[in-house]
């Protein structure tokens, strides 16, 4: 039996889901140039991404069944990962624009593309409105359609949460590494990545399974936070010491001035003459003082330190997975699928 979702059958989904939209759209007469640039907008900006947390959606409900799914609720699932990536959009638009962004996903930004600009800001209004859309059009008769509401505003909040001190703690034109710490480097991870891109498909699922008991995401959220840390640390890894042949981009972290994993491990070690190393080469836009910080990260031998956390983490979270009370619909296999995605990953 399948226990994913192809690609395929994902994206099929997404047309039908583009016409909703034009037609509650059109149910105001919005002239014909406006319908045309918000659809180019969700075909831009939604589609075209790796669609894991989607996916993620359809494929918790395989795992949990443990059977095909029925053409209905393969339709629903995967409208509901839509909804998701639709979220995803509507934050990479604005992350775009606030972090002056060139590319995305290997095209300029949405808001450097022709004629676009400033617009982007609307355009990413309207991506998240259509989740709500969405919501009532698909989902408004089902008994989870208000916890389904409820759960895209508290995401959408934490994320933004998130976002807003991740803005505040490295903005790219102020560098200052006292504003570094581990207390707020995880909770910009935990509430910028780890709840809409972890815990939030898992919980879609869960309710429209009509299984979405309070044990059942308490359980979730705790296996699914904390890994979702661990993805992102693995990302600030990746950045510094992966192969870019193999990741599809080169790191930036560091001429970014981001609060990163490894910036805070360097900072927790350094002596005082290294921490005038980091003072005076972090955060620059100049590859020579970005290669001095690279070399002070293998001396100070982070990719080690690195892999012990890895380890450590990784074995807490199988612990953890061990542990599942599945006596309410919950499944080992949901998270033990969200783990073997992540672990050992290179790009």
């Amino acid at each position: 039996m399948a226990t994913k979702t192809s690609r395929a059958d994902f994206e099929a989904v997404w047309p039908a889901l583009v016409q909703d939209l034009s037609e509650a759209a059109q149910k105001y007469n919005v002239p014909p140039n406006a319908l045309e640039w918000f659809q180019k907008s969700l075909n831009a900006n939604t589609p075209g991404g790796k669609l894991n947390r989607g996916l993620s959606v359809p494929d918790t409900a395989l795992q949990i069944l443990k059977r095909p799914l029925t053409p209905e609720e393969q339709r629903d699932l995967s409208t509901l990962g839509w909804l998701i990536e639709l979220l995803q959009a509507f934050f990479l638009v604005s992350d775009d624009i606030m972090d002056s962004s060139v590319t995305r996903r290997g095209q300029p930004c949405w808001y450097r593309q022709p004629k676009v600009g400033m617009i982007a800001i609307n355009d990413a209004f309207m991506l998240e409105s259509a989740i709500y859309l969405i919501l009532k059009k698909h989902f408004r008769s089902h008994p989870a359609y208000i916890d389904f509401v409820e759960m895209f505003h508290e995401v959408t909040w934490q994320t933004e949460l998130g976002q807003l001190c991740d803005l505040i703690t490295a903005p790219e034109d102020d560098v200052n590494l006292n504003n570094f710490d581990m207390n707020k480097y995880s909770f910009i991870v935990i509430y910028k990545t780890a709840y809409y891109s972890f815990y939030l498909p898992v919980a879609l699922s869960l309710m429209y399974l009509q299984l979405a008991t309070p044990n059942n995401l308490k359980q979730s959220e705790n296996i699914l936070i904390p890994m979702g840390e661990y993805f992102q640390i693995q990302d600030d890894y990746l950045d510094a010491f992966g192969d870019p042949s193999f990741i599809g981009k080169i790191g930036t972290d560091i001429k970014d001035n981001k609060c990163g994993w490894l910036i805070n491990q360097a900072l927790l070690v350094c002596t005082p003459e290294q921490r005038k190393l980091l003072d005076e080469n972090y955060g620059q836009k100049d590859d020579a003082k970005e290669a001095k910080v690279k070399a002070l990260y293998n001396e100070l031998k982070l990719e080690s330190r690195y892999e012990a956390y890895e380890e450590k983490r990784v074995g807490e979270l199988r612990q953890m997975i061990g542990n599942v009370d599945e006596s309410e619909g919950l499944r080992k296999e949901v998270f033990e699928s969200f783990l073997a995605k992540i672990y050992k990953r290179n790009k």
